[in-house]
């Protein structure tokens, strides 16, 4: 499973898709320096009365928005409920809001990520899977490396029948800049146990987040 480490000034930090890459963390008044630097760049005086505080602002943003690094989602999913009734069905958490950032060109992109799964041998609490979303997605992320770190941090640690991992994002990439479409949404997928061995169950699946918004939308 991968895992996020926690960073210190020299050591090893490790990246949105697990990969270990040896580097020296810089400090709060390098990061700071660096933004000073890029509104110089932008054609802004960072001195001025609106600016100065920017770069520090800007770095305490930076420690919220990429949190996720400092998680290890495994400890997220490490405590589980047996005492269900029985219960072996299908859990839907559905609608599971989020916003991360793009690998690429550093912008959002923002959405909603479906999650569901078949136990066994026990449940996981359900906010469980709305910390497990935001560590991963308060990354510099894909949207794709996304959907397959939930689905596979799920099936490494809850050991289910099947999973299923659905999201649906708006990218800034496509609407602030480049070809600039507006309300374009990326679908991506993954599908593990008996959601990717029967079809069946992917469109149970896909039923279920679909009557669900059909009775809203009546």
């Amino acid at each position: 499973m991968k895992t996020a480490a926690r960073s210190s000034n020299t050591g090893t930090v490790r990246n949105g898709c697990g990969k270990d890459a040896a580097a020296v963390r810089p400090s709060r008044a390098e990061a700071e320096a660096a933004v000073r630097t890029l509104i110089r760049w932008a054609g802004d005086d960072p001195d001025r009365e609106g600016l100065v505080e920017t770069p520090e602002r800007v770095v305490r943003t930076f420690e919220e928005v990429y949190a996720g690094y400092r998680e290890n989602p495994g400890e997220l999913l490490d405590s589980i409920f047996t005492d269900v009734g029985g219960y072996d069905d299908m859990v839907l958490v559905r609608d599971i809001s989020f916003h991360s950032h793009c690998e690429h060109h550093m912008v959002p992109f923002v959405g909603r990520a479906h999650i569901a799964y078949y136990p066994a041998g026990g449940v996981v609490g359900l906010s469980k899977f709305a910390r497990l979303v935001d560590a991963y997605a308060k990354r510099l992320q894909t949207q794709e490396a996304l959907t397959a770190q939930i689905a596979d941090a799920i099936e490494t640690h809850l050991s289910p029948r099947g999973t299923a991992v659905m999201i649906e994002a708006e990218h800034m990439c496509m609407s602030m800049r480049g070809v600039q479409k507006q309300g374009s949404l990326t679908v991506t997928t993954r599908f593990g146990g008996v959601f990717r061995d029967d079809p069946a169950e992917q469109v149970r699946f896909f039923t279920l987040l679909r009557c669900g918004r059909d009775r809203r939308a009546g």
